[in-house]
């Protein structure tokens, strides 16, 4: 495994890509790719999203927003997963899927950290 990030390898890329049109005096690829054009690129791909977000159930995905939000803390979060209700839902739903599901904490706090999550049922994208 390497110490390069994603952003790293891009970066390299963007400068491969830029010494290649130079080596080729521009003939055959398209539209100048001038220092504004790489920094526009690595601006928009610092700015992505990962590619590996993390995926969480709806209900899990509400029960992270109102902690977040109401409590702001998430070992307090793990911690009561079925003392809250929200929207009428009991929430011995979140703790089964604390304990049922691979990795679960971790994705839970990959969510929590990040701010941003898929929803398993139907793909979308949250953001808090």
């Amino acid at each position: 495994m390497s110490n390069e990030t994603k952003q790293d390898v891009f970066e390299d890329l963007v400068e491969e890509l830029a010494n290649a049109y130079i080596a080729l005096d521009g003939e055959g690829i398209g539209e100048d790719l001038t220092n504004e054009d790489k920094q526009a690129y690595l601006k928009d791909y610092d700015a992505a999203l990962p590619d590996d977000l993390p995926v969480i159930p709806e209900l899990i995905g509400k029960y992270l927003k109102m902690w977040k939000h109401d409590h702001g803390d998430l070992f307090q979060a793990f911690d009561e997963g079925t003392s809250a209700s929200l929207d009428g839902t009991k929430w011995e739903s979140v703790q089964d899927w604390f304990s049922d599901a691979k990795d679960s904490f971790d994705t839970f706090a990959r969510a929590w950290l990040l701010g941003v999550w898929r929803v398993e049922e139907t793909g979308e994208v949250v953001k808090l």
